[in-house]
């Protein structure tokens, strides 16, 4: 069975278009996760009658990543074997990578299907704090031993791919902070790989201000100093030269997902 989890929060402008893609694809079982919505993607999602939706609901929000882990547990206990992550606000044409991700699942035998976002074709040119990420993924990646098989490409960033092996060697808990995942992901060996190449551009995901840049790239820079510690067995931490980059970490309510994860697995 193949389930896609899409996180949603206040996606009322493209969860429809984002459910019928992936309603067109080989997907199984849908699991949008509410993550404290205040719109009407709830409603809209209802009335669209799929029978083969398993929303789960959160009234208090769960912060970046959070809901990815909670889908991914839930797909899982669903008997899940291949789980896609798709936001709920990527309304481009992506259901050629999707099909790429389950497809190079199965075929190249991967345990994790990345979508290269910035691959050379790409039209437009990432901007100046857009490249410092890049450099700082493929420093991890190199660091892990991957930057051969997937670049600078990160669970961070694009629509992924799971299997159920994936989710018995890396506890759902990790896939709150995609690069710890990874950075598990190749500690336990698991054959990680591209799955699709499609420019940012192409996603479709909402434009957001300069605010939101700047929280992002400090959380995705703190993500990827805690899994260059987990992926050494340090202790964790988000602090380099002094400084702690935090962005959106302290919002990522890993206490409600300890109270989901006990309740399902119980």
């Amino acid at each position: 069975m193949i389930a896609a989890v899409v996180p949603v929060k206040n996606e009322a402008a493209t969860i429809k278009k984002v459910i019928k893609t992936i309603g067109g694809t080989k997907v199984d079982l849908i699991i949008p996760v509410f993550n404290g919505c205040t719109d009407k993607s709830r409603e809209i999602i209802e009335t669209m009658n799929y029978t083969n939706i398993s929303p789960i609901h959160f009234e208090n929000s769960l912060g970046i990543d959070v809901p990815r882990s909670v889908g991914a547990a839930w797909a899982y206990k669903m008997g899940a074997d291949i789980i896609l992550f798709i936001d709920g606000d990527m309304e481009g044409n992506i259901a050629g990578a999707l099909k790429g991700l389950m497809s190079s699942i199965q075929r190249n035998r991967l345990q994790i299907a990345l979508t290269d976002c910035y691959p050379p074709e790409t039209e437009n040119k990432p901007s100046q704090l857009a490249r410092y990420l890049l450099n700082l993924r493929s420093e991890l990646n190199r660091t892990l031993g991957l930057e051969e098989a997937i670049g600078n490409a990160s669970p961070s960033h694009g629509p992924h791919a799971i299997t159920r092996e994936f989710v018995e060697s890396v506890p759902c808990q990790e896939l709150a902070v995609p690069p710890v995942a990874l950075a598990l992901a190749a500690k336990h060996s698991l054959n990680v790989g591209i799955g699709a190449r499609l420019p940012h551009a192409r996603l479709g995901s909402r434009q957001r201000d300069f605010y939101h840049n700047r929280q992002i790239a400090e959380t995705i820079i703190g993500d990827c100093l805690e899994a260059l510690q987990v992926f050494y067995g340090y202790k964790r931490t988000r602090t380099q030269g002094g400084k702690t980059f935090l962005g959106y970490h302290t919002e990522r309510r890993f206490d409600l997902l300890e109270d989901f994860l006990q309740k399902i697995f119980t």
